[in-house]
């Protein structure tokens, strides 16, 4: 069985329309050749290789994502530096504009303007927006962003957050940030990435908290982050419990192992069914996207 019919053959038996992996990666050429520099130059960061299983051009990873059945995604774009967003802003507006099944994504970066720039991308039409508090290097809380998540709060418009201090801990990574932002902003819809790697139960603390708050499953369970951010046993009744707030990610294309792993792992976490599996796979992120219940 290949890779597209063994991934179909955990999602279709479910009796879903498709996947909806809300952390896929898809940027300009020249910034997805320097993440993978990155990628490739990271085993003295993590302590291992870090080889890109889908580093193909931009056609084929679409092609790729969309034989496994994966019926929206994003386009998780993010700066390094100031004046980077809004630039990155237009180019993810027009790679929306000519993929339908690509949530139309934005980021944000503290610097002046960014609250215009957010509110001009909102306009546009973006649909979710990306927030890497490790590659930024910023705090959560700088005022120049506190506009900013006003303007996305009063949007209801999810922003998938890199926050947590894996695989390297940032100055400003970690819950407090967070959490300092969700008391000014308590209506904040964020997805927390990796499901907050390695604090996972302070994460799961702020998801209990804010009904809002949300976690993404990106490598989460995979050997390659058990070996050193294992999840807490003792945390697996929370995640359960907290199922319809769950979302699928997978981190597309820059995963040290194949898609079918990603998916894999979550179907072995004991106590899920299938309906957590169902939620965490289509229904909780088309349900947050407005995306109903079928292909479109």
């Amino acid at each position: 069985m290949d890779e597209a019919a063994a991934i179909r053959a955990i999602w279709e038996p479910l009796g879903l329309p498709g996947l909806v992996d809300v952390h896929t990666h898809f940027m300009p050429r020249r910034v997805m050749d320097k993440v993978w520099q990155y990628f490739d130059a990271a085993g003295p960061l993590v302590g291992r290789t870090w080889p890109i299983t889908y580093r193909t051009d931009e056609a084929e990873r679409l092609r790729t994502l969309r034989s496994f059945g994966v019926r929206a995604f994003t386009s998780l774009v993010y700066p390094h530096k100031p004046d980077m967003a809004a630039w990155l802003n237009q180019w993810a507006a027009q790679f929306a504009s000519t993929t339908p099944d690509c949530l139309a994504t934005a980021t944000f970066y503290p610097e002046p303007g960014a609250a215009e720039y957010v509110t001009a991308a909102l306009e546009g039409g973006a649909r979710v927006f990306k927030a890497h508090v490790q590659v930024g290097g910023y705090d959560p809380t700088d005022p120049l962003l506190d506009p900013v998540w006003g303007v996305v709060a009063e949007a209801g418009t999810p922003v998938v957050i890199h926050c947590g201090s894996g695989p390297q801990p940032g100055p400003h990574t970690g819950p407090g940030p967070v959490a300092a932002v969700l008391a000014r902003h308590p209506g904040l819809r964020l997805v927390v990435a990796h499901m907050g790697m390695p604090e996972y139960g302070e994460f799961l603390d702020l998801a209990e908290s804010y009904p809002e708050v949300r976690l993404d499953t990106t490598m989460a369970f995979t050997p390659f982050v058990e070996e050193d951010h294992p999840f807490p046993p003792s945390e697996r009744p929370r995640l359960l419990a907290l199922g319809d707030r769950i979302l699928f990610g997978s981190d597309f294309p820059n995963i040290p192992y194949g898609y079918l792993e990603a998916m894999r792992v979550l179907t072995e976490v004991p106590g899920v069914d299938d309906d957590w599996l169902r939620g965490v796979f289509h229904d909780n992120a088309a349900r947050l996207f407005g995306l109903g219940a079928t292909a479109s």
